[in-house]
């Protein structure tokens, strides 16, 4: 089953959303305007507007207030995106040119800027203490994700516990998050938060994994940017941890840097692809995906909660 046929029941509240978004970002300035829209047009899959939705099936369910945390968190994740492409010096975003590729990176700074402003602005409709309070420590884990991703370039040194703290802040605690302020903002149960969050936790945690091997292993049609683009830019993933694994690999790593020839690139995606590396990431991947399964068997039978468990088996089954 396609992803966006198991939550077809939301789609007149994600177009909803969509509308939403786009009002979110409109400004008086026109560049503002212009970059945020590009952004915005490159499309993307909406999980954590989905999370959030989902998880405001568990408590007093109001499209009306859910919209404000299901764009605002979606306006975070946009971004977050924006700065990761400055940082890595990103041509391609979804297949389309990036804002820093379109404009240049000061444009591209300050538009992510106001897009976290403006998420954080929505938020404020949401008169719930713990909501704010989870999302600025959200922020500030963000931040140092990125702050982490660039000092962590080129470090072939660093170590399994250093990647997954990095993936934690850079993509899993978003989606936690999403699932968390999503119940809390339907009035939900403190318990049914709670696990809500660890499902989306460890969601996240396999579903970054599993962009992290879909880099070596899909094509740049289906990835949107050229295969290895991750490892070219000093960003070191679980496959290439495990394949270093291998001294000879390792010594070759080593002499990877921005400016490395594409032949030179293949063979080491190629070798990766032909290590056992590629099977040991999507076992740590099932392992996230196995506990999130057993949070969701603390929820209430619904809907949503069958929902969630199709789009986690769906994350798990992602063509590698």
């Amino acid at each position: 089953m396609k992803l966006n046929l198991m939550y077809s029941f939301l789609n007149t509240d994600l177009q909803l959303i969509e509308k939403e978004l786009e009002q979110a970002i409109q400004s008086d300035k026109q560049l503002l305007q212009e970059a945020s829209l590009h952004l915005l047009q490159a499309g993307g899959k909406r999980i954590r507007p989905i999370f959030v939705l989902l998880a405001a099936k568990f408590g007093d369910y109001n499209v009306n207030k859910i919209k404000h945390v299901a764009v605002a968190l979606e306006l975070i994740h946009m971004a977050s995106l924006v700065h990761d492409d400055v940082i890595d010096d990103a041509e391609l975003r979804r297949g389309k040119p990036t804002i820093k590729a379109k404009w240049d990176n000061k444009i591209a700074m300050y538009t992510g800027d106001y897009i976290f402003a403006r998420a954080i602005e929505l938020m404020t409709k949401i008169e719930h203490p713990d909501a704010h309070r989870i999302l600025s420590n959200t922020l500030v884990e963000l931040t140092k994700g990125e702050i982490e991703q660039i000092k962590d370039k080129f470090d072939f040194d660093q170590d399994l516990r250093t990647y997954l703290r990095r993936i934690k802040r850079k993509t899993a605690i978003l989606i936690a998050a999403s699932c968390q302020l999503g119940s809390i903002a339907s009035g939900a149960s403190k318990e049914v938060s709670h696990s809500l969050y660890l499902f989306g936790y460890y969601v996240g945690m396999s579903f970054q994994i599993t962009d992290d091997i879909l880099d070596f292993t899909a094509t740049e049609e289906q990835l949107g940017k050229p295969a290895g683009s991750d490892l070219l830019q000093g960003n070191i993933t679980l496959p290439v941890l495990y394949a270093m694994k291998d001294t000879n690999f390792k010594d070759k790593v080593l002499n990877v840097n921005e400016n490395t020839h594409r032949d030179e690139l293949q063979e080491l995606i190629q070798y990766i692809k032909q290590s056992e590396s590629i099977d040991r990431s999507i076992a740590l991947s099932d392992h996230y995906l196995n506990k999130a399964f057993k949070e969701l068997e603390k929820l209430p039978n619904n809907v949503a909660k069958r929902t969630l468990n199709n789009i986690a088996k769906f994350i798990g089954k992602r063509k590698y």
